[in-house]
């Protein structure tokens, strides 16, 4: 066995996982990784700022296998993540964050960027480690990816002293742990199945992460098949195929009141791969009485509120698979199925908003047409993002990253990321003014490495959600939420992008196509009315 050093071995053993790529801003505490990573396999995507990797490194974990991965300094650069390590924690999302930290022997004396990684990161990661140890570098970096995707998935954070990093050792990798993928077992199939029979109005509840095509479309077609309406969670739009007859549309914001009554009248909900969290249920308010079964790797339930009648521990792609070619004697209720559907299809069925400058609705409905059906679509958060969840479809897996925790700046690492993760895949993003310049600038970050993707900038000069809020609470007073923004469509082409303002709903699909036929990160430029806040009530 070679002599190598700790920072050397961290990156063999992210190579031995299939790592392919690493987001970071590089610092002086992390040299030696860095020094690895000169050889490696793993591209090194350089962002502009830590929340950008943290983001970008959310997203891969997201829409891959693998947890992402991102890498930061001390102090200011692990303060400048921690956006995306809170917004994987509350979404269940596997990601490892390293940080590079000071020399052992400086700690405690308040040294130069000096932080206590704990008590930062303590309350919302899965594990906060030190790397103390030099030979114990393959082994943490195996045991943060083993617990980033094991039970309820989410972010490990892994300090890395500058000293300890350079250490040599004549140690090598470890043999990757496989993360576990339990099926329901056939007692738990059974009891489900009484209620199953049982119930007139079921409803099933889609989200969480570890979905795949061949999981999703079975779910669909038992669904469908038995006449059993499916939802999905809050930004959880892309877990079953909106084009299966079974599919009814989402919870949470931007939801659909007869999407929030279907919540209400069912007699069993069957909770896959979710919980019945805050947003989902309006704010603890809706579907607490029914029935309740959850199907979640998660023995814990973190975030779940109410009843609670069976918990079957399995993983929510095994047991769709499981059920797959299973019979059920369940009989909804007349119309209970036929309703559900017909009512999500004329929900997301655009039409005009009115107002001035660009009518958003219209435009969505033109993408529609216009967008590759394996699109991935992203975007932070903010009213924007209304349009695109209500109006745009999903029938790929791994097809949607957006932080369900209310993050915004998302939407353009997002996107840098899933182009990396999926070459040659269409990606588009939707992302509000505010949201834009939050991590706009990664559009360098894509120019560099050859991501490519259109974002459609919907710009009205106002964080639109805190707005509307204060019209309700204090109308008339106005404060805070008024932004000056630049010219987006010059600012894509100073990157070396497309850019084009687009002042008419009639000329987005001439502009789209002239984006996509770039080959570069582009933005398109969308004035809207500031008065319009939200999609047309239908």
């Amino acid at each position: 066995m070679s002599t190598t050093t700790a920072g050397h071995l961290i990156v063999e053993q992210l190579e031995r996982a299939g790592i392919k790529r690493v987001y970071g801003v590089p610092g002086e505490s992390y040299l030696d990784v860095l020094d690895g990573l000169h050889d490696s396999s793993i591209e090194t995507i350089v962002t502009r700022h830590e929340g950008g990797a943290g983001f970008m490194a959310m997203a891969e974990g997201r829409l891959t296998e693998l947890p992402g991965v991102a890498m930061v300094t001390r102090g200011p650069g692990a303060a400048n993540a921690f956006i995306a390590i809170h917004t994987a924690h509350q979404d269940a999302t596997p990601m490892i964050l390293f940080v590079g930290l000071i020399p052992v022997a400086d700690r405690g004396r308040e040294s130069f960027q000096e932080f206590d990684i704990n008590a930062w990161f303590g309350s919302t990661a899965k594990k906060v480690v030190t790397l103390d140890d030099a030979a114990s570098a393959a082994r943490v970096v195996d045991d943060a990816i083993f617990t980033s995707l094991s039970g309820r998935p989410g972010p490990v954070v892994i300090g890395l002293p500058e000293d300890v990093l350079v250490h040599t050792i004549d140690e090598g990798t470890v043999e990757p742990r496989r993360v576990a993928r339990p099926g329901p077992s056939a007692a738990a199939l059974a009891e489900l199945e009484t209620r199953l029979a049982g119930a007139a109005k079921p409803l099933i509840v889609v989200g969480g992460e570890g979905w795949t095509q061949e999981s999703a479309d079975a779910l669909a077609a038992w669904a469908a098949r038995h006449s059993v309406p499916v939802v999905a969670d809050f930004r959880a739009y892309d877990a079953v195929p909106h084009s299966s007859e079974s599919y009814a549309g989402f919870l949470g914001y931007g939801r659909s009141d007869a999407t929030a009554a279907l919540l209400d009248d069912a007699d069993l909900l069957v909770f896959l791969g979710c919980v019945r969290g805050d947003v989902l249920s309006d704010g603890y308010t809706r579907g607490l009485n029914a029935a309740t079964v959850v199907i979640n790797p998660d023995p814990d339930l973190l975030g779940h509120f109410g009843r609670v009648d069976q918990h079957m521990t399995a993983d929510a792609s095994a047991f769709s698979l499981a059920i797959a070619d299973t019979d059920s004697a369940v009989r909804p209720a007349a119309g209970w199925f036929q309703d559900a559907r017909a009512n999500y299809l004329k929900f997301s069925s655009a039409q005009p908003d009115g107002g001035s400058a660009v009518d958003l609705g219209v435009v969505m409905e033109i993408l529609k047409q216009e967008m590759d059906d394996d699109a991935v679509l992203t975007f932070g958060a903010g009213n924007h993002a209304l349009w695109p969840a209500r109006y745009l479809k999903h029938n790929s897996a791994n097809s949607l990253a957006a932080p369900r925790n209310g993050a915004m700046g998302m939407g353009i690492p997002a996107a840098v990321a899933a182009s990396l993760a999926y070459p040659g895949r269409q990606v588009i993003s939707v992302a509000g003014d505010g949201c834009f310049m939050m991590n706009g600038q990664e559009i360098a970050t894509a120019m560099g490495h050859g991501a490519q993707f259109v974002v459609l900038v919907v710009d009205n000069g106002i964080f639109a959600t805190i707005r509307e809020h204060q019209e309700a609470h204090y109308p008339g007073r106005p404060s805070g939420t008024h932004m000056t923004n630049p010219d987006f469509a010059a600012l894509a082409r100073s990157y070396g992008g497309y850019g084009e303002r687009v002042d008419r709903a009639d000329d987005f699909a001439a502009a789209f196509r002239r984006a996509v036929d770039s080959g570069l990160p582009a933005v398109l430029h969308l004035p809207q009315d500031p008065t319009t806040r939200s999609p047309k009530s239908n």
